[in-house]
């Protein structure tokens, strides 16, 4: 049986790759028996059972139990030298796209079913002659490209990177529309459906926008903002709905809790530091408090630390300023880690009644 390949590209980050990558193998389990995942070159490195590989093959190795093939899976990983190097002609892009293609077609023959994502936008990679649509043609895998919703927007940025993959040859066979309005979703799927009639290019809707995806958890804050969270097993997972800045009276900061909210508050600001933690000892209000950033240079006082290690309630300790803090955090998008079982666990539920499964294996 010939390996099914299908690259995976966008027209941007955090479109959705990642969570397209897991829902499409999620779903290929069910008709195939090996599953197989390649990311071709990972900008974003991290250390996983000893080795440095791209984050996202380390994410897919481990949900569905890939490790013995994740030096095939991330067989090129870049670190902050790699543009220089290149621009030097210190490193040679043959050697690596030589690599990459012989992980590919090992995995095409240990595989029946296999995944090729790309990184960013389609023109990631350009600089070692590794871009989405490069490798698409090199691999001879075709495109379903992944883009964000609406309409207007939308058909601009497909069509920049579609040129790309029209420059190289590459078969594009589907554009997935990811992070929908639900009650926007039929309309917008109709006009991008109609935008790319005459392409024969098939559109379809993706992810409905879910706020659980689109949220950090504790864990992922910590490593953003550089520093360590305080907290109980079990607690690093919680995901973030709310960022709110505690900087108004005490009585204020709590009328704006709500749904799992983290507040940012001046390590001088002792009253609401209390009160905050005084709050996380009610269970009521668990749901609505998700912990705190204490931020800024002045120390706490002992008996505020005190009272704030007693309560149990996750935070984080940083000397940069308030305004700094949320900006970093507000600026962000947050990606799905090893770690996040509940973000994972939803993609596999949503991927059963979202995405049409039968129809993309169809496509390609």
């Amino acid at each position: 049986m010939r390996c099914k390949k299908i690259f995976i590209a966008a027209t941007g980050q955090n479109c959705g790759k990642t969570t397209t990558s897991l829902s499409l193998l999620h779903r290929a389990r069910e008709k195939y028996e090996r599953i197989g995942f390649i990311k071709p070159f990972g900008p974003k490195r991290v250390e996983y059972h000893g080795r440095i590989v791209d984050i996202d093959a380390a994410l897919i190795a481990q949900v569905y139990g890939l490790d013995n093939r994740l030096g095939l899976m991330s067989p090129v990983v870049l670190d902050s030298h790699t543009t220089r190097n290149f621009l030097d002609g210190d490193a040679d892009p043959s050697a690596l796209l030589e690599q990459i293609a012989r992980a590919a077609r090992q995995l095409e023959r240990e595989c029946d079913f296999l995944i090729i994502e790309g990184a960013g936008h389609s023109g990631v990679g350009s600089v070692m002659g590794l871009n989405n649509a490069q490798l698409a043609k090199y691999l001879d895998a075709p495109v379903l490209i992944v883009a964000g919703a609406g309409i207007g927007h939308v058909i601009d940025d497909l069509h920049l990177n579609l040129a790309l993959f029209r420059e190289t040859g590459a078969d594009v066979r589907m554009i997935l529309s990811n992070k929908l309005v639900k009650d926007k979703r039929e309309a917008a799927v109709h006009y991008l459906q109609k935008a790319f009639a005459r392409t024969g290019i098939r559109v379809v809707g993706g992810f409905n926008y879910s706020p659980v995806l689109a949220n950090p958890t504790l864990k992922y804050l910590s490593e953003l903002l550089q520093v360590d969270l305080k907290a109980e097993p079990g607690q690093a997972s919680r995901i973030v709905h709310n960022v709110l800045i505690g900087a108004a009276s005490t009585q204020r900061v709590v009328d704006l809790l709500h749904n799992s909210s983290l507040v940012i508050v001046n390590s001088s600001r002792d009253e609401v530091l209390v009160m905050l933690s005084t709050l996380y000892h009610l269970e009521r209000f668990h749901s609505e408090l998700a912990g705190m950033v204490i931020a800024g240079i002045v120390p706490v006082a002992d008996i505020v630390q005190q009272v704030i290690d007693d309560s149990k309630i996750p935070y984080f300790r940083c000397q940069s300023t308030v305004a700094q803090v949320y900006t970093t955090i507000q600026a962000d998008v947050a990606k799905i880690g090893i770690d996040d079982h509940e973000k994972i666990e939803l993609i596999h539920r949503l991927a059963e009644t979202e995405l049409n499964f039968d129809l993309i294996d169809h496509i390609f």
